[in-house]
């Protein structure tokens, strides 16, 4: 194993531990997390400066990278939130942009890496809520709001 993917491996799973950590100090205070409001724009504003420059967030407001390997599948050409198109590459890179490496396969990779959520990949993501977007995607988890209209997707 090279040094980088040690420091790689190293990433995810500090990731993973923060992912968890955040979310259990914010359960807590999930009656007062509304859509909407001071609250939220404060949210707003900071998973843009975390998430973005870190994940390249889109702000799509449901947030998977717990299940996707710590790595954004909006980021992905085609959106795609359920695994690689048929167009990945024998290197592994995408057809679209042939210098980026396929979000998926990076996505698995960085699961295999995941302690808690590595599994969550094999889960089907249900199609994204756009009327969500540019909404913040911790107070959508803690209150559900992500989960809400799924129909049979409904978790």
């Amino acid at each position: 194993m090279k040094y980088t993917d040690r420091v790689s491996t190293i990433k995810v799973r500090l990731l993973e531990i923060a992912y968890i950590c955040a979310g259990r100090m914010l359960h807590p205070f999930r009656r007062w997390l509304r859509s909407g409001g001071v609250v939220e724009k404060g949210f707003i504003l900071l998973e843009n400066v975390t998430k973005r420059p870190v994940f390249g967030c889109q702000m799509c407001g449901q947030c998977v990278l717990h299940n996707t390997g710590m790595t954004c599948p909006m980021n992905c050409p085609k959106n795609l939130r359920n695994g690689p198109c048929g167009g990945v590459r024998v290197d592994g890179n995408c057809e679209i942009i042939p210098t980026m490496q396929c979000v998926w396969v990076k996505a698995w990779n960085r699961s295999r890496e995941m302690a808690v959520y590595g599994e969550s990949i094999l889960e089907i993501q249900p199609p994204l809520n756009h009327s969500l977007k540019g909404s913040s995607a911790w107070i959508n988890h803690i209150t559900s709001r992500d989960k809400e209209n799924l129909g049979k997707f409904k978790a």
